[in-house]
């Protein structure tokens, strides 16, 4: 999970930096790039959702890893060259949401190997090293894009004004040993279980939930606010503080995220996920406000009031993540065991059922989720394209947050959600 989220957010460090080793990509087109590995990654985590309960988790997660090596070597092939279109780049950057679409199948798989009691801390901890993935490796590759580790290769940096070189292809090949050893340790240290095992058919029946839907909104504000920052806060505050070096203190927010997610889980499985998450998205919506007082306007702006309010959005977006996750495996397994002791099952029935109607919603969630990270970076960089400030977007955001407080206390928050 931690090395798919390193590549699924490769472009958040490498878009930054095409234009400083000879491409002349436009800001909209940088935030593009930033944006389409979420899109591609949302659509594919719908497939991959299911995955798991069809060939097995071990199968599958060696599969889907060795897939990811492919955009990292084409990746650092193509940005050695300057004529390299943008539409490879485009392509490169849908492939890296192969890597997503890992986060679908794992929570899946997770939630196949733990009781009820323990799904908040299980799900909130593999989101969590998952979530941390980005913070790793957006403090990586700043690192090595500056150090001559594949010159054996015939790899050369591009030299920058202050003296040195800049080899961009680090940033994408470092991951791909990594990926290979994980790989191996998959085929040989994974297990799958029996109970694991299920058809198409047997999970799509979820889809017809209303929660599920309801449910999808709620983690789109939270994993997708926290795909989407990670995704394009580095590009916006090089757009708002253009003699920053924002590079140097992207991957504390992520970090942060990352820690976040595993304490939301933990903490919603003591105190209730809907509590959390009410309280979690008042507080966003907060954060966002304040953030308007911190962009340039008819001043200069303070970088460092905007640093620590995005501080405070990538804490809370990690946070509602883990208690919105914890959430759907509650709620959709009360929903199960509800249904089928209803039309008169056996409890093993009712116990088989809810843990893979659980997983198909989890996974299927997890897809919406990761629509923000394509929707937050490109609403950004339009709004920076039509008007030149984020405000634009930032508004919209707010507004969502804000509908998200009112739907969490409305449908969860003053009774127990419907059995249907």
């Amino acid at each position: 999970m931690l090395l798919a989220f390193c590549v699924w957010m490769l472009f958040s460090a490498v878009a930054v930096n095409l234009n400083k080793i000879g491409f002349n990509f436009t800001t909209d087109q940088l935030f593009l790039l930033t944006a389409l590995p979420s899109l591609s990654g949302a659509i594919l985590r719908v497939p991959y959702s299911f995955m798991v309960p069809l060939f097995g988790g071990r199968k599958w997660t060696v599969l889907s890893t060795v897939i990811l090596i492919i955009p990292c070597a084409w990746l650092g092939f193509a940005v050695q060259n300057p004529a390299t279109p943008f539409g490879v780049f485009m392509l490169i950057a849908l492939l890296c949401g192969f890597a997503g679409a890992n986060f679908a199948s794992s929570m899946g798989n997770i939630s196949f190997f733990f009781p009820k009691a323990r799904q908040g801390s299980a799900l909130g901890i593999n989101g969590g090293l998952g979530n941390l993935g980005v913070s790793v490796m957006q403090l990586i590759a700043p690192l090595v894009i500056f150090l001559p580790i594949f010159t054996f290769l015939g790899v050369r940096g591009v030299p920058q004004p202050d003296g040195s070189l800049l080899a961009l292809t680090n940033a994408a090949w470092i991951w791909v040993p990594l990926l290979a050893v994980a790989t191996l340790a998959a085929w040989f240290g994974m297990n799958d279980i029996g109970s694991s095992k299920a058809s198409v058919a047997s999970q799509l029946p979820v889809l017809k939930r209303l929660h599920l839907w309801l449910l999808s909104l709620l983690y789109l504000a939270t994993f997708g606010s926290f795909i989407g920052f990670s995704a394009g806060f580095a590009m916006l505050a090089k757009t708002q503080f253009p003699d920053v070096n924002i590079l140097q203190l992207a991957f504390f927010g992520p970090f942060i995220g990352a820690l976040a997610r595993s304490a939301g889980g933990v903490i919603s499985d003591k105190f209730g996920g809907v509590r959390v998450t009410l309280i979690n998205f008042i507080f966003m919506a907060l954060f966002t406000a304040l953030l308007f007082l911190t962009l340039p306007g008819s001043g200069a702006g303070s970088f460092s009031a905007f640093y620590l309010v995005f501080m405070g959005l990538f804490l809370t977006a990690g946070l509602g993540s883990g208690s919105t996750f914890q959430m759907i495996a509650v709620i959709f397994r009360q929903i199960t065991l509800y249904n089928v002791k209803l039309r008169g099952g056996s409890d093993e029935q009712a116990q088989r059922e809810a843990v893979t109607d659980t997983a198909a919603a989890l996974g299927f969630i997890s897809a919406i989720g990761a629509v923000g990270g394509f929707f937050i970076p490109k609403a950004f960089g339009t709004s920076l394209a039509l008007t030149g400030s984020p405000v634009g977007a930032m508004k919209i955001f707010l507004l969502f947050y804000i509908a998200c407080v009112l739907l969490t206390w409305l449908v969860y928050g003053r009774r127990k959600p419907k059995q249907q």
